[in-house]
């Protein structure tokens, strides 16, 4: 049954998002029916032998042919893809909003401005992966192309005929405990958004006022030379979840590992969040006056701070519980 699963998931990774549970249930239902009432193992092998390599099997479900890359290099040629693309995407998003984030002058309201650094993150981070896919495909192309002799090509050199004995050397993956990569994304757009608030939260975080330009921010809500004080620590924080972020990319699913590495982020974070935040002094007094002049409020630092306190909490405790949950399923 696992050669089974194996093979359905070989075949469905190479089909567009939208076919791979209809194609999977037929798939199987195929294999099913192919195979005799009391099957072995051996049977199994039997039958995807004659089904044939997941990729070649793939292309038949495909709306088009793959006549660009050819079998002989495809799978080298996507496995490369995924290798290179994801990671020339992030290096790209980060460059880009980081140097946003710390050349930011402090002009504008907050939302467009938070949204205008993670735009452009993005808007670069498809540029380069639209790039590098272009030259790979187009290396690709012309290699194939021009490789009319019967040598071995270097690219290929590994190449073999597939047989059901190579499943057992890929990682079956449930769906349940999949790390899709809008949760990849989401990381980091997060990780961007708080960095941003932290550099610049004279800038971007107070009271606003409207005036003849529009809101503009007239009583910061931290004392910022304190705050950037931190700031080895929170750049500790941050490598520690970019870092999360590229294990959770390499893995591709949860593990009891990951799920222990998630943990020990959520708790370095906790512990730098309650160092930094429990001096009182890192924020601005004349921020909590106006609150207090306006609606009588009073003790309204310490306050903020525990309301503060347990929502972290509460959050971190909750991802850590999901991610343990998702590594023993």
């Amino acid at each position: 049954m696992k050669l089974i699963e194996l093979y359905v998931q070989e075949v469905t990774r190479r089909l567009p998002e939208r076919q791979r549970e209809d194609i999977g249930l037929e798939l199987r239902s195929t294999i099913e029916d192919m195979l005799p009432d009391d099957h072995q193992e051996e049977d199994v092998k039997a039958v995807l032998s004659e089904l044939g390599h997941p990729a070649k099997l793939a292309s038949g479900y495909m709306d088009k042919p793959m006549h660009l890359i050819g079998p002989r290099y495809f799978d080298v040629y996507v496995s490369l893809l995924k290798l290179i693309i994801p990671i020339v995407m992030i290096i790209s998003f980060c460059a880009v909003t980081f140097v946003g984030i710390f050349s930011y002058n402090g002009e504008g309201e907050l939302l467009p401005v938070l949204l205008g650094m993670i735009g452009e993150g993005v808007w670069n981070s498809l540029s380069a992966g639209i790039q590098t896919f272009f030259w790979i495909t187009l290396t690709f192309a012309i290699v194939e192309r021009s490789d009319t002799s019967n040598k071995t090509n270097p690219i290929t050199a590994n190449w073999k005929e597939w047989s059901p004995e190579d499943l057992k050397d890929v990682i079956y993956i449930p769906k349940e405990k999949a790390i899709t990569k809008v949760e990849l994304f989401g990381s980091l757009i997060w990780t961007v958004i708080w960095v941003a608030g932290y550099f610049n939260a004279n800038k971007l975080l107070g009271i606003y006022e409207k005036g003849e330009e529009g809101l503009k921010l007239v009583t910061p809500l931290f004392n910022q030379s304190l705050l950037l004080s931190f700031w080895p620590l929170v750049i500790l924080v941050v490598l520690l979840e970019l870092g999360l972020v590229a294990y959770k990319w390499k893995l591709g699913q949860w593990t009891m590992k990951l799920a222990v590495a998630n943990g020990v982020v959520h708790v370095v974070s906790f512990a730098v969040f309650i160092l930094v935040f429990s001096n009182l002094a890192v924020f601005n007094p004349a921020f909590f006056t106006y609150f207090q002049e306006l609606f009588g409020f009073t003790h309204q630092l310490n306050l903020v701070f525990w309301v503060a306190v347990l929502i972290f909490l509460f959050s971190s405790i909750t991802d850590i519980y999901q991610g343990v949950k998702k590594a023993k399923r």
